[in-house]
């Protein structure tokens, strides 16, 4: 944006009449930018440590955490299991990761299969993506749904509130993490570093108080 912003100038001093052809050049670049795939989908790999430590941290105030981090389990259940997992960040502001699961993980259910998905999400979902869920959860009855969240999203929200309720009675588990279930991430889709032994989760100071403050909180409203 910076860039854009210095060239507007130097344009107007060199008198360059053809703004309308500038106009549509920059339409087109932001065209482009919004082709990008709208989040960066990393399955199969582990996320650093780093990203972990701060994202899923479960603090009352998350300033700075911004950006969702999904780590999902989906066992589909037919003839034979079949298990995979990976994680889904949102990389660019265009859609969410909760959506990029539906996008993209998971577009369609086959009505022969049961599908059971466990999501570890750093925080709650926003309004938009909780109905989307629930629309999902709705529409596919042989979809299981649990989404162990880290901290709750601006759950002081009425319309916040009202968005999680519906979605719990659509079927979707909603928990928050206790510090087990942050090692559980911590060992399956957190990178160690190479050649050493997994390092061994280290629970932050006020992990289980903050647990147990969230908890009450979704007591209150689910």
């Amino acid at each position: 944006k910076m860039a854009e912003k210095q060239e507007e100038p130097s344009n107007t001093q060199n008198g360059e009449p053809d703004n309308a052809e500038e106009g549509e050049g920059k339409q087109k670049k932001k065209l482009k930018r919004e082709d990008l795939p709208p989040f960066e989908i990393v399955t199969g790999e582990r996320l650093p440590a780093i990203f972990f430590k701060f994202q899923f941290r479960n603090v009352e105030y998350s300033s700075g955490r911004n950006k969702t981090f999904l780590c999902y389990v989906v066992e589909t259940q037919g003839k034979e299991s079949v298990t995979s997992r990976g994680y889904l960040e949102d990389e660019h502001a265009a859609a969410h990761a909760e959506m990029a699961f539906f996008n993209t993980i998971l577009p369609k259910c086959d009505s022969s299969l049961r599908y059971n998905v466990t999501w570890y999400v750093s925080s709650s979902p926003c309004v938009t993506c909780a109905e989307r869920i629930t629309d999902t959860l709705k529409k596919n009855k042989n979809l299981r749904l649990t989404i162990m969240v880290g901290r709750l999203f601006m759950w002081e929200e009425p319309e916040m509130q009202a968005a999680l309720k519906k979605m719990s009675s659509a079927g979707c588990k909603l928990r928050m993490m206790k510090p087990q279930d942050f090692e559980y991430v911590w060992q399956n889709f957190v990178e160690q570093e190479e050649g050493e032994e997994a390092k061994a989760f280290v629970p932050w100071e006020d992990i289980q108080e903050n647990f147990q403050y969230y908890e009450e909180k979704l007591a209150e409203i689910v």
